[in-house]
């Protein structure tokens, strides 16, 4: 029997026995029932219609529908008069209505003709549904997906998506970058594409094995793998793995994150630490090694007075055992000398080339030095404004001298309630004053007044020439190593070096 047939029958019955039936389904329906004869002039409204648009059924029927139909879709309803009017069954017909107060709302009808006795159409039930929190709703969902999505195009990390066959659902503009594919390429294949051998062979048994176990291998917990990318390429990855229940099938989600970078970075700070350890000791060495033959130099020039001497004294009647012993001893105390000499020239520093050079970029990369692999927190504070960062150095020589005060810096700190160290920099001139400052204990005064004399230290284990190192090589510079010292509140070192060329004069000391 067909829909119309229902009505029919419907309405063949007495009316005492169908409409309070009838009267039951509209009075307790959530939506607007609307009951209208075929030029559109309204003969029933129910409660819900009066909530939907406002007007109370005592003065919209009898008006015509029109009251409720915005302006524009004045066609669109003569439209759904002809068509209902002529038997049509118009159902889920989304399209807009306007309010008593003047809003406009979407909603979805359901239409159906109403027919009499004679089974002519004889007016029109028009059944609305708001649409207005489904609109909203589904735009919200369509607001946060797009934040999602944007989310994911934007993070560094790659992020993937399969399902529990290991079809590829979701593929990231990130993980794009990474693997060299587009994700057109990628979705609706199995992920062990963008896995090396063996483990793209053994992927696919994981995940049964998974499936019939449960038993979680890497799920939840991150994992160091190989990635391979279209070019046929490796490269090591971060790999962290969630599970999430969709409707009717688990997901998994992974985020993916190259290590390539972090790689080379570890292997530039090696490099670098490795040069500036190469230097340091060559640096420790002429240190030394002046310092050396400025001490053993004396007693060596009293030596060789004493054997001029003692030639004085020896005559014809000397023993000649005594005159070749006193030869011998001449001889050995000049070959001490020439020792000496030699080794000075040996560790004698060349004049070495400048550039200009990123002051920031340069302390950056000497705190991830000092800071790398500590246990404690330090605090790092750089204030190197725009016109201060350009100077014109030796960057390895100055970043010795900055690795040697922030590092001595550090070590003051150690116990200390607050460990702050602070790199600041000012343009004065056309030089840039460079002042790093700790939180530590101080030093006393009786330390201040020899503390850039060599092998004199505050440390059990120290050498005493690492700040001897840094006046020479500030010195190289044109500048003066000082330092000022407040017991209990820190000590700051200062110098400074050239600007590179073509900056702007300023003058703002420190």
């Amino acid at each position: 029997m067909s829909r119309s047939d229902d009505v029919a029958e419907v309405a063949g019955q007495k009316d005492e026995d169908v409409r309070p039936f009838l009267a039951a389904i509209a009075s307790s329906s959530n939506d607007a029932i609307i009951g209208k004869d075929r030029r559109g002039k309204i003969t029933y409204w129910n409660a819900a219609a009066e909530r939907l648009f406002g007007y109370p059924a005592s003065e919209i029927i009898g008006q015509s529908v029109s009251r409720i139909i915005p302006p524009d879709r004045a066609t669109e309803e003569m439209s759904i008069l002809d068509r209902v009017g002529s038997g049509e069954y118009l159902a889920h017909f989304e399209t807009k209505r306007v309010t008593k107060d003047g809003r406009i709302i979407p909603v979805s009808l359901t239409l159906s003709p109403i027919l009499g006795p004679d089974g002519a159409v004889i007016g029109i039930s028009d059944i609305a549904r708001d649409l207005s929190e489904t609109q909203r709703l589904a735009e919200a969902f369509q607001q946060r997906e797009a934040l999602l999505r944007s989310i994911l195009d934007s993070n560094p990390d790659g992020f993937i998506v399969i399902g529990e066959s290991g079809i590829i659902k979701i593929f990231s503009a990130a993980a794009e970058r990474m693997f060299g594919y587009a994700a057109a390429e990628v979705v609706g294949r199995n992920v062990s594409m963008l896995m090396p051998e063996p483990y793209s062979a053994a992927h696919d048994g994981y995940m049964q094995r998974y499936r019939d176990t449960g038993d979680r291998r890497i799920i939840g917990i991150g994992r160091v793998v190989a990635g391979l990318r279209k070019d046929g390429t490796t490269f090591p990855m971060d790999l962290q793995i969630g599970e999430a229940t969709a409707p009717g099938e688990r997901r998994f989600t992974g985020f993916v994150r190259d290590l390539t970078e972090r790689e080379n970075r570890d292997r530039r700070l090696a490099e670098l630490q490795s040069e500036l350890m190469h230097v340091a000791r060559l640096s420790e060495l002429g240190q030394m090694a002046s310092a050396l033959a400025h001490e053993v130099n004396q007693p060596l020039t009293a030596v060789a007075n004493y054997l001029r001497g003692m030639r004085r004294l020896l005559n014809d009647d000397s023993p000649p055992l005594l005159r070749q012993g006193i030869e011998k001893v001449a001889e050995q105390t000049e070959r001490a000398r020439a020792i000496v000499q030699s080794l000075r020239s040996l560790v004698k520093k060349e004049e070495r080339p400048r550039s200009a050079e990123d002051l920031e970029a340069l302390v950056l990369e000497t705190a991830a030095l000092v800071l790398a692999g500590m246990s404690r927190r330090v605090a790092l504070i750089q204030d190197i404004p725009a016109d201060a960062q350009a100077v014109f150095i030796d960057r390895v020589q100055v970043q010795q001298v900055l690795l040697n005060l922030m590092r001595n810096g550090v070590e003051a700190m150690e116990g200390r309630p607050l460990q702050r160290l602070t790199v600041r920099a000012r343009r004065v001139g056309e030089r840039v004053e460079i002042a790093v400052a700790d939180t530590g204990s101080g030093l006393s005064d009786e330390v201040q007044a020899r503390l850039f004399q060599p092998f004199v230290t505050t440390k059990a284990d120290g050498l005493g020439v690492g700040l001897s190192i840094c006046r020479t090589i500030v010195e190289s510079h044109g500048s003066q190593l000082t330092v000022t010292s407040v017991p209990e509140q820190g000590t700051t070192f200062l110098f400074d070096v050239p600007a590179a060329p073509g900056l702007g004069a300023q003058a703002e000391p420190l």
